[in-house]
């Protein structure tokens, strides 16, 4: 039952401090749908999501109605495609048949289109990798995933090389929509198999047959929280994000308990992400400048995003009995107002928003580049990124937008929570003959904790 205390702190957070449930992501295993007939797997994924999700979206809307918690987005995720298509020559019908059951059951997006290429890459995950292009610009709501290094295993520079080519090419058939098509994929270093945020979520092979993982976001709550401890030293501040991370934890927990108990599922996870949106008011940047920056992006940047996501994970993680996903503070350029103007003053730009990645929870999101990009930057951007996930045994992802038809210095709206950004300039020094090396960069030392 829902303490009647945490409803009354909700209201107040929701009506003051723009405090919502981000997404509430329903966990489906596929792999008892194998079979090596393209459309019997195809079916069989449509009947298995849309029997499982049937009630997913009326459920989210009972509890925004019976409880007053706004919840943004409700979503699915499943298991990664390229484990259970490996007879299937051409996986993007099983694309098609995950966007059917998405639009059937009333989600906004599907996980889940994903390989795990850390180490090395099946005839299936070369296949998935290569089709990214015509299922991602084909479909509406799928959203791809590809994990091409972690720290076990050192970074997959095959895998990178043909993400960069895939990423150059659906930029190119989604050029009417401003390269967006590249919005719905994230490569990855150590992703984890329980994150509820897209585009990235995924519902790993670790994972029971379904689950219910919720995400929270707050950063309107922390903004205003901080406004109270203004020249308070640092372990205050700290303290201070800690005590509010508690409280907007237990919201994701209420509403996470409640969801599953409805759905009749298991209760996975609450991820606690300061995700923020490109309204007024609800900006990661506006903390760190509340933290005491001129603007976000300039000296000190990186040390105050590591006091905050910090302090997010330990207040986090003391208010539910199950906290994972990501859970930090999210950076994406073109959905966080704060972030979106520091770039546009030409305080951040893309080495600055790289370096913050080292700190922050996931990596370069939502990065609009200029649209005449080679494949090999764009495969060298990745590596950089996954480099920094692998030596700092964190996660990290980069989503990046080739915008064709635009330079640096342009500007492109995508419109709703994916806002608008900045196209950021880019050294185009070539780095073909590294990425043509192919192979594996080695684990580092500290993979080896056995």
């Amino acid at each position: 039952m829902l303490d009647p205390r945490e409803v009354l702190d909700t209201l107040r957070m929701i009506d003051l401090e723009k405090l919502d449930v981000r997404t509430i992501t329903l966990g489906i295993s596929l792999l008892g749908c194998v079979s090596d007939d393209a459309d019997r797997l195809a079916a069989r994924i449509y009947d298995t999501i849309t029997k499982k999700a049937e009630r997913l979206v009326a459920v989210g809307e009972e509890i925004e109605r019976e409880y007053g918690v706004p919840i943004v987005n409700k979503r699915i995720s499943v298991t990664p495609v390229a484990l259970i298509a490996g007879a299937i020559p051409n996986p993007t019908i099983i694309a098609r048949a995950l966007d059917r059951a998405a639009k059937a059951t009333g989600v906004h997006f599907i996980g889940g289109y994903a390989a795990l290429a850390q180490k090395g890459m099946t005839a299936a995950d070369r296949a998935l990798i290569a089709s990214l292009p015509e299922a991602l610009s084909e479909t509406e709501r799928v959203c791809a995933a590809v994990n091409v290094a972690s720290t076990r295993a050192g970074i997959d520079m095959d895998a990178i090389a043909l993400c960069g080519r895939a990423i150059k090419e659906l930029s190119i058939r989604t050029a009417d929509q401003d390269g967006f098509g590249c919005a719905k994929l994230v490569v990855f270093a150590n992703a984890v198999e329980d994150n509820p945020f897209m585009a990235g979520a995924f519902h790993g092979p670790g994972e029971g047959d379904w689950a219910v993982n919720v995400g929270v976001s707050g950063p309107g709550v922390v903004k205003r929280a901080l406004e109270e401890v203004r020249g308070a030293p640092c372990d205050e501040v700290a303290e201070q994000i800690k005590r509010t991370a508690f409280r907007v934890t237990r919201v994701g927990q209420m509403v996470a308990r409640e969801a599953a108990r409805r759905l009749g599922a298991p209760f996975g996870i609450v991820d606690l992400s300061l995700a923020p949106t490109p309204a007024q008011g609800d900006s990661v940047a506006r903390i760190l400048e509340e933290i005491g920056l001129e603007v976000c992006g300039g000296p000190g940047s990186t040390a105050a995003l590591a006091l905050l996501n910090d302090a997010v994970k330990k207040g986090g993680v003391m208010a539910s009995s199950h906290v994972g996903g990501l859970s930090g503070a999210f950076i994406p350029l073109s959905e966080d107002i704060g972030m979106i103007e520091a770039a546009e003053r030409g305080a951040l730009c893309l080495e600055k928003l790289e370096a913050l990645t080292c700190v922050c929870s996931v990596g370069l999101d939502m990065i609009a580049l200029p649209g005449d990009i080679t494949a090999d930057t764009l495969c060298a951007i990745l590596a950089d990124e996954a480099a920094i996930g692998v030596v700092n045994n964190k996660t990290t992802g980069a989503r990046l937008i080739p915008v064709p038809g635009k330079s640096a210095g342009d500007t492109v709206e995508f419109g709703g929570l994916f806002g608008r950004a900045p196209i950021l300039p880019v050294k185009m020094y070539s780095a073909e003959r590294f990425i043509a090396r192919g192979g594996r960069i080695p684990a580092p030392l500290t993979g080896l904790r056995n």
